[in-house]
């Protein structure tokens, strides 16, 4: 296998290929987690479950620190002596305007999730608070609106950054002709054998966007299938949920068939404007004054208790909080981190290191932040009030029906529902069509970085995350989904060391030299200035 290095980026004799190495180890372990999950639903959850708590409680410390690691290695980068490295051509401007990139980036990155946990989260917190906070006091209402930001906050977004730049860095600095994250961790892998393990990378890789994107359809399917069932007065079904699968694998597959500019970009920016228009409605039409006093007080909680609660085990007591929440939201954002590391370079060609890294931060934040804060403001109101009894609803019906039943109390209820069913639809096509492109290019070969991977690899992608995600709705429980996360996130974790290895080789290697000279360059010339100086008062009378 040549090295992706040695292949000219812009030949244009180099047509893109599939990568059967890859294309067909990959699917053949999907179809075997997708199978027994579709014949055997129940053993087969019960196996997922029971490993998601024996991951979580042996290695919740791991997942803890690689948050916190995240966050500090975005710092450097952002921060440090490489952060005006461009990811591109030096006169070469971004290959996206700033509201585009953002669109793509938040819509592909969080799709429907904000809606299916934003106005159910909270609810679960009050009923298992934090920290041995009392059940049922002022507090644990306060700790229930600020741990879905944390959630949804700095280290997630910190998770995705981290990768992004050395595989940015890989296409538009090293020029590599792949879209591969194994190619962004060549400069930590060894010449020897490293096919081979570039090889079993691209598969965990492929094995984690497809845990998570399970995990996002397993979630938005169910939500879905409540709102259009509340929307129309019908009984909820395994009928209608997957009729919603088979409609969604359609429209996403449509958009992944016209491509990333003509179709992802255009379901993004549609996305965002009604993510705005959803916000803006809830904060008028509800108790504006409420949630952003809640807003603020929360913003505050999370700052002040941001490391506590970043590195909190509960080890004395062992409740089950930090494993079942904190330790599964890093694994979900872990498993993430191949699909849209790639998709955050592939569309950030022309900023700068330190632009890409606190763009993603920045952007991601401010757009979870609202979401959660006003969503999960509502619910909470929704609860002190007395008018909706949303924990009641959580307890009984699921969290699918308290997003739809607490959607349907705000005012114009039919119609607010309807506009917030539009909104699921898109951002849940979105974020599925982005899985399905990644995953295509990992199966591809000869890849120019401004190319796009064959139409029918596309179309084959989004239909196994239709079948994974069948079985996962076999099993109908929640546990079942949040599990499928947590193991396809474990083998991330070296990766995502290996990329950061590589990437502070590769700056060292490239610019290191320049920015030693510069730091050099000012030495002398501050030792010369004082010289210089000293020289002149000495000759003074």
């Amino acid at each position: 296998m040549s090295d992706p290095a040695s292949i000219n980026l812009l030949d244009p004799q180099s047509e893109p290929q599939v990568d059967w190495t890859i294309f067909i180890p990959s699917v053949i372990v999907v179809l075997l987690c997708a199978i027994p999950l579709v014949i055997f639903p129940d053993e087969a959850a019960r196996f997922l479950i029971d490993s998601r708590k024996a991951i979580m409680s042996n290695f919740l410390w791991l997942y803890l620190s690689v948050g916190v690691s995240a966050v500090v290695f975005c710092l450097w980068l952002a921060f440090g002596r490489y952060a005006h490295v461009k990811l591109g051509a030096p006169d070469e401007p971004p290959e996206y305007s700033n509201i585009h990139w953002v669109a793509m980036m938040f819509t592909a990155a969080i799709g429907a999730g904000v809606i299916a946990w934003g106005f159910a989260e909270p609810i679960y917190y009050l009923q298992t608070p934090p920290m041995g906070i009392e059940v049922g006091s002022a507090k644990s209402f306060e700790w229930a609106h600020m741990y879905p930001l944390f959630h949804w906050g700095v280290i997630g977004w910190a998770i995705y950054a981290v990768p992004a730049v050395p595989i940015a860095y890989m296409l538009y600095v090293k020029r590599y002709t792949t879209l591969r994250i194994s190619s962004a961790c060549d400069g930590a892998l060894p010449k020897t054998g490293r096919g081979r393990v570039k090889t079993l990378i691209d598969i965990f890789i492929v094995l984690g966007i497809v845990g998570g994107v399970a995990t996002s359809l397993g979630l938005g399917v169910p939500l879905l299938s409540a709102m259009l069932a509340t929307l129309f007065d019908v009984p909820d079904s395994m009928l209608i949920k997957m009729l919603v699968l088979a409609f969604w694998t359609a429209l996403f597959g449509a958009s992944v068939y016209r491509g990333l500019k003509s179709g992802i970009k255009v379901l993004a920016d549609i996305n965002i404007a009604l993510a705005i228009i959803a916000i803006i409605f809830v904060l008028i039409a509800g108790p504006g004054i409420f949630i952003m006093d809640l807003t603020v007080n929360s913003i505050g909680l999370m700052f002040s208790h941001f490391v506590s609660a970043a590195t909190w085990t509960d080890p004395i007591n062992n409740g089950s909080f930090p494993e079942d929440w904190t330790g599964f939201y890093w694994a979900w954002w872990l498993a993430y981190t191949g699909m849209i590391g790639l998709f955050f370079a592939r569309i950030s060609r022309g900023r700068t290191i330190r632009q890409l890294v606190l763009g993603v931060i920045t952007w991601g934040c401010l757009g979870t932040w609202l979401f959660m804060a006003v969503m999960g403001g509502y619910s909470l109101y929704l609860e002190t009030t007395g008018t909706l009894e949303v924990k009641e609803i959580l307890a009984t019906q699921g969290m699918s029906f308290v997003n739809a039943l607490v959607i349907q109390s705000m005012p114009l209820g039919k119609f607010t529902l309807a506009m917030f069913t539009l909104l699921s639809i898109i951002f849940y096509a979105t974020s599925i069509d982005s899985g399905a492109y990644v995953l295509a290019s990992i199966c591809a070969k000869n890849l120019p970085s401004d190319a796009e991977p064959k139409r029918w690899n596309r179309l084959a992608w989004a239909g196994l995350l239709a079948i994974i995600t069948a079985g996962i709705l076999q099993s109908g429980t929640l546990d079942t989904v949040m599990s499928m996360t947590v193991l396809s996130s474990a083998p991330l974790i070296p990766i995502m060391v290996l990329l950061c290895v590589s990437l502070v080789r590769w700056l060292n290697e490239d610019f290191g030299e320049l920015v030693r000279h510069r730091e050099l360059a000012l030495a002398v010339a501050t030792h010369k200035i004082q010289k210089e100086t000293q020289h002149r008062n000495t000759k003074k009378p």
